[in-house]
């Protein structure tokens, strides 16, 4: 068993056990995830029926009032969320989103996020750029140096 890493930020350990309940509901996830040039997000989430959610992870009031780009995060999913932990003020996230009360383990989804379908072409784009980059960092994992040749000179 791998040990869990103890160097992980609130954000992160929020990520790790939203990820967990949301792969049990059967979602693919990845981290840090960039749809678009400018744009980050903690976690994109392929559903089995090919539904695309957003999940952004606050740790504290700090963190969601300094975040000016989570608007801009809602034209690349079906349905946007927050991950916060139980003591987090939710009175400050907005009712029109959804919201997911997570720790380091697992997740409870307490409010579903409206759904907005995205366009097809849209929804294209990032199904390509979730698989695109799911298999690079898989690939990264086996060959964390890619530009090396069989014999292990440079290409």
């Amino acid at each position: 068993m791998t040990p869990y890493p103890s160097n992980l930020t609130p954000g992160q350990r929020l990520a790790r056990g939203t990820c967990r309940h949301l792969a049990a509901l059967g979602f693919a996830c990845i981290e840090e995830l960039v749809p678009a040039s400018g744009l980050r997000v903690d976690i994109m989430a392929l559903g089995p029926k090919g539904e695309i959610w957003v999940v952004e992870c606050k740790s504290s009031r700090a963190d969601f009032q300094t975040d000016r780009k989570w608007q801009g995060y809602l034209n690349w999913c079906d349905r946007f969320f927050w991950a916060v932990d139980v003591g987090f003020p939710t009175d400050l996230l907005p009712e029109s989103t959804g919201l997911i009360f997570a720790d380091d383990y697992d997740a409870e989804l307490i409010r579903m996020a409206p759904e907005a379908k995205l366009a097809a072409a849209r929804r294209k784009l990032i199904t390509q750029t979730f698989a695109r980059t799911a298999a690079q960092r898989l690939q990264s994992l086996r060959d964390p140096a890619p530009g090396l040749t069989a014999r292990g000179a440079l290409a």
